[in-house]
């Protein structure tokens, strides 16, 4: 019994330290978890211990250098919070920039302004803010105040900062700046501006009405919608912001377009595509002669209203910034807007081939540009029209060198005309005519002057004198050339009535077309009356060859007393009137090809052909003329009737249309030395 119940004490005891070791080994499994989860965290709390260290750094650090580091702190903080403080109000004022200026131009340019002056001032700030924070970096780290990290990775950052200040070198450079400071902000706004001031000239460029050609010159100078004073202040103020940002030059080009688009529409209604003409164009000057009637008075137009007027403008506008400029401005639209255009047709006109009918035009066009010469200084002298100068230069040069040319030519024309065979037709050569026309007008009130000072001009180029009464002694020599050549044509007819129907024309001509003139007035009244004469004489020389031996077919011997009976007198009134029928007949059918011009002679040698054979003829018919009209052949006899007669002889001589030219009668394949060619053809005095 005791036995077993020790063996129960026993199996209880081994129980009981089963126990205990079954819960020793699970509370040492427990701590092992433990210990195993605790692990990391030591290696976590190791990790931070260097930054722990650092934390506390600055309480190990010197009293002396813990006090001063918070001025520097101080001072760095205060320049660099002032640039964010301005960085801040820029972005403020975004929305007003961002508007339109129209609305209100002068408050948009003043916020403008103040975005100008906010940029500028972080543009001068920022590199002082930079300095602070670069001072109080090496001060922590010269005195160990602060972790060594921290500190390198604020180093990296002002570094950049640094780099990016430093990279801004030129202007374009700064605009960049400006642009990364504002976002593009400024630009945007500069944009508004340029559109605003396109859309002020726009809105206020009208073309100027135009006036009826004819009254083209005798308007007032008036500016082609001439701008308010307030859009012109306005203008202005627009520039002057844009020229504080290096924009002027982008207004000068928006001015130049507008405005000369404005001169183009006004000068559209003038018609000017002649001023594209080019030289293969046109034969000869003759064609386009009311062209450069036309260039003249639309020449004058342009520079006395509209370039006058944009002369005037481009002052107004940019009077500020300097005459360079605005000159220039205006140089850009007088060339833009078509002045080289005018200029470009005259130099057409100068390479024109030579003719007589062109040195009239030459000095038509030098007439223009001289009488405009004034405005040409004026407005064109400055240095910014130096192509509308060269090209007005070497359009004068032109001028006057192809004046001077024709000219000196003349009187070698005339001469080598005396070559060719006089008029079939017993007229006034068309070179006589042309020339007596020709020379008055050469020294008329509308050219002498200017021809003079052409020749004058011409002669001081080449360093010879020009004498005042050069012109006219010229003028007479090409005279006296006319009337040797009218003696050689006279001497060519082989029908010496003829010779003396062309004589009796061409003197008269002379006279006629002299008389009272200044050529007439210089080769005295004498000259003048032995043409007079000459006419007289040729003319009676004439009727007394030609018509006057009509008269005396119709002779009244055998008649008068009917001697031989009415048979033997109606005999011999049919022969004689048959012989006068045929003898007029041949003289008509002779001269009803010839012809005189001039009406006031013709006239008067018809009344005297008349008055030869009219009379005669009447008196003879009402004789004689019954003992032939009873007859049957009667008609054979008696073809005309008195009125009919008298009819017939009154419509002689009438002139045929003809073409008012110039120099003719050499084939064009012949020139002169010097290559001149005056359009010469086999017709010359015809």
């Amino acid at each position: 019994m005791a036995d077993s119940v020790g063996v129960d004490r026993g199996i209880q005891s081994l129980i009981s330290a089963r126990k205990s070791l079954q819960s020793s080994l699970e509370k040492s499994k427990a701590i092992g978890l433990a210990l195993g989860k605790t692990g990391p965290r030591f290696d976590e709390i190791e990790q931070r211990l260097p930054s722990l260290e650092a934390a506390v750094r600055p309480i190990r650090a010197d009293r002396e250098a813990l006090v001063a580091v918070g001025g520097h702190i101080n001072r760095a903080v205060g320049p660099a919070a002032a640039v964010l403080k301005v960085f801040d109000a820029v972005h403020g004022l975004e929305k007003s920039l961002l508007s339109d200026p129209k609305n209100d131009l002068s408050g948009y340019l003043a916020v403008l302004k103040r975005l100008e002056e906010a940029l500028k001032f972080l543009g001068e700030n920022c590199g002082l803010a930079i300095q602070w924070l670069e001072d109080i970096v090496e001060y922590l780290e010269d005195h160990n105040v602060a972790d060594e990290k921290y500190l390198s990775n604020l180093k990296k950052s002002l570094r950049g900062l640094r780099e990016f200040q430093e990279n801004v070198g030129g202007e374009k450079e700064k605009e960049k700046e400006k642009a990364r400071l504002d976002g593009g902000l400024r630009a945007a706004a500069l944009d508004k501006l340029e559109n605003e001031f396109r859309r002020l000239l726009k809105d206020n460029s009208v073309p100027l009405p135009m006036a009826t050609p004819s009254s083209l010159g005798e308007q007032a100078c008036i500016a082609p919608s001439q701008l308010p004073v307030t859009v012109i202040h306005k203008l202005q103020a627009i520039l002057g912001r844009l020229r504080a940002n290096n924009r002027l030059e982008k207004c000068i080009t928006i001015y130049v377009e507008v405005r000369s688009s404005n001169v183009r529409a006004s000068l559209q209604a003038l018609d000017l595509d002649y001023l594209d003409i080019s030289v293969s164009e046109f034969n000869d000057v003759q064609s386009i002669e009311g062209y450069i009637a036309q260039w003249g008075n639309h020449l004058e137009f342009a520079v006395k209203h509209l370039f006058e007027a944009e002369f005037k403008l481009c002052n107004d506008v940019f009077e500020r910034f300097g005459s360079n400029v605005w000159m220039d401005c205006f140089s850009k639209i007088a060339a833009q807007a078509g002045m080289l255009a005018f200029l470009q047709f005259g130099k057409t006109v100068t390479d024109s081939k030579k003719d007589p009918i062109k040195l009239l035009k030459l000095l038509d066009i030098f007439t223009s540009l001289n009488k405009l010469r004034a405005d040409f200084n004026r407005l064109f002298g400055g240095a910014a029209c130096i192509e509308i100068q060269n090209f007005t230069r070497d359009l004068i040069k032109k001028l006057i060198d192809g004046a001077a040319e024709i000219f000196w030519e003349l009187l070698v024309q005339v001469e080598i005309q005396k070559q060719n065979p006089p008029p079939s037709d017993g007229g006034v050569p068309r070179l006589v005519s042309f020339v007596t026309d020709y020379c008055n007008k050469l020294i008329g009130d509308k050219y002498k002057s200017t021809l003079t000072q052409v020749l004058l001009i011409h002669k001081s180029w080449r360093s010879e004198r020009f004498q005042d009464n050069q012109l006219m002694i010229e003028v007479l020599r090409i005279i006296k050339a006319i009337e040797q050549n009218m003696d050689v044509w006279m001497k060519a007819y082989p029908d010496q009535t003829l010779a003396h129907f062309f004589a009796m024309n061409n003197h008269w001509h002379l006279y006629k077309n002299l008389k009272g003139t200044r050529i007439g007035d210089q080769l005295g009244d004498s000259w003048l009356k032995e043409h007079d004469q000459y006419k007289e004489y040729y003319a009676t020389v004439f009727l007394r060859d030609s018509w006057g031996k009509l008269p005396s077919h119709l002779s009244r011997e055998g008649l008068i007393h009917f001697s031989g009976g009415h048979a033997t007198a109606r005999d011999l009134v049919k022969k004689r009137l048959k012989s006068f029928n045929d003898a007029f007949d041949e003289m008509y059918k002779k001269q009803s090809t010839w012809v005189l011009p001039e009406k006031d002679l013709r006239d008067r040698v018809c009344q005297q052909i008349v008055q030869a054979i009219v009379p005669v003829y009447r008196s003879y018919m009402q004789n004689y003329g019954p003992l032939v009209e009873k007859d049957a052949s009667s008609s054979k006899y008696v073809r005309y009737t008195v009125v009919a007669l008298e009819k017939i002889l009154s419509s002689l001589y009438m002139p045929k249309p003809m073409r008012y030219g110039s120099f003719k009668g050499t084939p064009p394949s012949e020139k002169l030395k010097n290559d001149v060619d005056l359009r010469r053809t086999t017709s010359a005095v015809v």
